[in-house]
C-alpha cells in the first residue's frame, strides 16, 4: 500500500513538473514575442522619423552672350541680333527619405534597404537682359527667348555637376540613415543595404556613394 502511494506521489510530482514546465515555455514564448514585436514597433517608428525631406540649396550666376544672325543674297547681307543675359539661379538638390523603402526581418534582427532613390534637382533662373540689339529683319521671338533660357539652364547643370553640391547633398543622406544605424546597433539588431551588413556610417558612405 505504502509503495503504491509512493508511486503516485512520484506520478504526480512528474505531472506537476511537466504543467511547470509548460506554463515557464509558455510566458517565455510570450515574452519574447512581445519584446519582438517591440523592437520591431521602435525600428518602425525610426524609419518614420528618417522618413523626410532632405534638401541641400545653392545659388549660381553666369554672362551668357547670345547672338544670332540671319542672311539674305546668298551671306551678302546679314542682319544680327545680340544680347547680354546675366542668369542667377538658385538649386536645390534632394532626397525625399520618405521613398526609401525597407524589409524588416524581425526573427533575425535585420533591417534591410531595398531602395534608395535618386536625387531630385531642381534650378530655377531669373535672367535679365543689357545691350539688346535687333532689327526689323531680325527682331526677337518667343523662339529666341526659349532658347536662351534653355541654354541657361543647360549651363547652370553644368556647374551644379561640377560643384560640390551634390556631394554634400548624399552626405546629408548618409547623416540621415546614420541615425537608423544608430539605433539598430543600439537594439542589437542589423542594418543592410545591397546585401552587405552595415557595421559602420563609412560602410553606409561607401555603399552610397559608391
Amino acid at each position: 500500500m505504502n509503495r503504491l502511494a509512493e508511486i503516485r506521489k512520484w506520478i504526480m510530482l512528474i505531472i506537476i513538473g511537466f504543467l511547470l514546465f509548460w506554463v515557464y515555455q509558455y510566458f517565455s514564448k510570450k515574452d519574447d514575442t512581445d519584446i519582438v514585436e517591440y523592437n520591431t514597433a521602435l525600428i518602425q517608428q525610426q524609419i518614420k522619423n528618417v522618413g523626410k525631406l532632405v534638401v541641400t540649396e545653392g545659388h549660381f550666376a553666369e554672362v551668357l552672350t547670345y547672338k544670332d544672325n540671319k542672311k539674305y543674297l546668298g551671306n551678302l547681307i546679314a542682319f544680327e541680333k545680340k544680347a547680354l543675359v546675366i542668369v542667377n539661379a538658385d538649386v536645390s538638390v534632394s532626397f525625399d527619405m520618405s521613398l526609401v523603402k525597407y524589409d524588416i526581418d524581425s526573427i533575425n534582427k535585420i533591417v534591410n534597404i531595398v531602395h534608395i532613390p535618386d536625387e531630385e534637382i531642381k534650378i530655377s533662373t531669373d535672367l535679365k537682359y543689357y545691350d539688346t540689339e535687333s532689327s526689323r529683319l531680325n527682331e526677337f521671338t518667343a523662339e529666341d527667348y526659349n532658347k536662351i533660357a534653355k541654354i541657361a539652364k543647360d549651363n547652370i547643370a553644368k556647374k551644379v555637376a561640377n560643384s560640390s553640391l551634390q556631394k554634400n547633398a548624399k552626405n546629408r543622406l548618409v547623416s540621415e540613415l546614420s541615425k537608423l544605424l544608430i539605433i539598430t546597433k543600439t537594439m542589437g539588431w542589423k542594418l543592410q543595404y545591397n546585401g552587405e551588413i552595415l557595421k559602420q556610417e563609412a560602410d553606409l558612405n561607401r555603399k552610397i556613394k559608391g
